[in-house]
C-alpha cells in the first residue's frame, strides 16, 4: 500500500464540482466508476474515511470478491435514490481518491460555494452525471445505471487462493487485528467445511415447495419488531430457502431474537445485474442496524458494503414499546 493512500479515520474533503468534473469521462465516470447525481451535494463537505474498497462482494455475477482500486467509503454516506427514480436500496457510495483531498481538523473550511462559478460547475457536473443514469432498451423498457450496476466494469476479480487480499484488510487499516483474527478463524473453518462438502448451500431450509401463507403486519418505519428464531423462520421458507422469492441469507442469522426498529418499507430498487427497476408489491422492510457484516459469507469475507438485507414481515413480530405507545 502506498504511503499517500487514504486510510480508515483520515479526514477528507470532497473536491469542488469543477475539480471532479475534470476527472470524469463523457459517461460521467472515472475508471468506469460513475460519479452519481446523489453525490453532487457532498462537494466541498468533509467526512471521515471508513474503509478502503480492497475486497468488495460481487452481487452481479458470481458472488465472489473484487477490488476497486484507489477508492474508499466515507462515514455512512449512502445513495438516497433521488437521481434514480426513488431506488430504496441505500447502497454505500464509492469515492475515488481523485475526488477527495486529505485535510487536517485545523484546516479552514472551504468557501460556502455561493459564487456564480461554483453554481455553474455544479450545474454542469449534475447535468453530466444525470445524463447516463437511465436509458431505454429496444423494447422500450427503462434501464438504470449506477455504481452498483457498474461495479464489475470498475473492479478487478480477486483470486480465491491468494492470501494478499485478506492481508490487505489489516495492513490497509480497514480492520483491527482482533477483527482480522476473528474473521479469518471463521473463514478457515468454513472454507475447509465447504471444500469437503460439509457446508450446506442453503443455510436455513424449509420443507415446503411453495411459500406458506402468512398474515401481513403492515409494519411502518419506527416500529419495534423482534426477529423470529431460526426455527420459526424455517417454517416460512421453501426447500430453496426463500419466501416468495426472497432469500434468507446467512448474514441475517445473527439478528434472530434481536429487537430492532423498522427503517423503511421497500417498494422499489434498481437490480444490480441489469439495471431494471424492481417493484415489490408485497411486504418487505429493512431494519435499523441490521446490516450484512461480510463476516459469515463464504468467499466474500470482509466485504465492507454493509448492505441492508430485505426482511419479509413473516420473519418478524411486532413488539409493544415499553411506554405502550406506537413508535414512530
Amino acid at each position: 500500500m502506498r504511503s499517500d493512500q487514504l486510510r480508515r479515520g483520515d479526514l477528507v474533503e470532497v473536491r469542488s464540482a469543477a475539480e471532479i468534473l475534470a476527472t470524469l469521462d463523457e459517461q460521467g465516470a472515472l475508471d468506469a466508476l460513475p460519479f452519481m447525481p446523489e453525490m453532487v451535494a457532498c462537494c466541498g463537505r468533509r467526512f471521515s474515511v471508513d474503509r478502503r474498497t480492497e475486497k468488495v462482494c460481487d452481487t452481479i455475477k458470481d458472488y465472489n470478491s473484487r477490488r476497486i482500486t484507489d477508492c474508499v467509503f466515507l462515514d455512512e454516506l449512502r445513495c438516497d435514490g433521488s437521481g434514480h427514480d426513488g431506488c430504496q436500496a441505500e447502497c454505500r457510495l464509492y469515492w475515488k481518491e481523485a475526488w477527495l483531498k486529505r485535510v487536517a481538523p485545523s484546516d479552514l473550511p472551504p468557501a460556502t460555494g455561493d459564487d456564480d462559478g461554483d453554481h455553474e460547475a455544479r450545474r454542469a457536473l449534475l447535468e453530466l452525471v444525470t445524463r447516463g443514469t437511465r436509458a431505454a432498451t429496444p423494447e422500450g423498457d427503462v434501464r438504470y445505471r449506477c455504481q452498483a450496476t457498474e461495479q464489475l466494469a470498475a473492479s478487478q476479480p480477486l483470486s480465491l487462493t491468494d492470501p494478499r487480499p485478506y492481508l490487505r484488510e489489516y495492513t490497509s487499516g480497514n480492520v483491527s487485528i482482533r477483527t482480522f483474527t476473528r474473521v479469518m478463524t471463521r473463514a478457515t473453518v468454513t472454507e475447509v467445511r465447504r471444500k469437503f462438502g460439509r457446508l450446506p448451500a442453503i443455510h436455513v431450509q424449509g420443507q415446503s415447495t411453495k411459500s406458506p401463507e402468512t398474515p401481513r403486519l403492515d409494519l411502518q418505519p419506527g416500529e419495534l419488531v423482534r426477529v423470529k428464531s431460526r426455527d420459526q423462520i424455517r417454517e416460512t421458507l421453501t426447500t430453496k430457502g426463500v419466501n416468495r422469492g426472497l432469500w434468507f441469507d446467512v448474514e441475517m442469522l445473527p439478528f434472530c431474537g434481536q429487537t430492532l426498529r423498522v427503517r423503511r418499507r421497500i417498494e422499489r430498487f434498481v437490480h444490480d445485474r441489469d439495471g431494471e427497476m424492481i417493484e415489490l408489491p408485497s411486504d418487505c422492510v429493512t431494519l435499523e442496524g441490521a446490516l450484512c457484516s461480510g463476516e459469515r459469507s463464504t468467499q466474500r469475507w470482509f466485504c465492507p458494503r454493509a448492505i441492508y438485507p430485505y426482511w419479509r414481515e413473516c420473519w418478524l413480530e411486532r413488539v409493544q414499546p415499553p411506554d405502550g405507545n406506537g413508535a414512530h
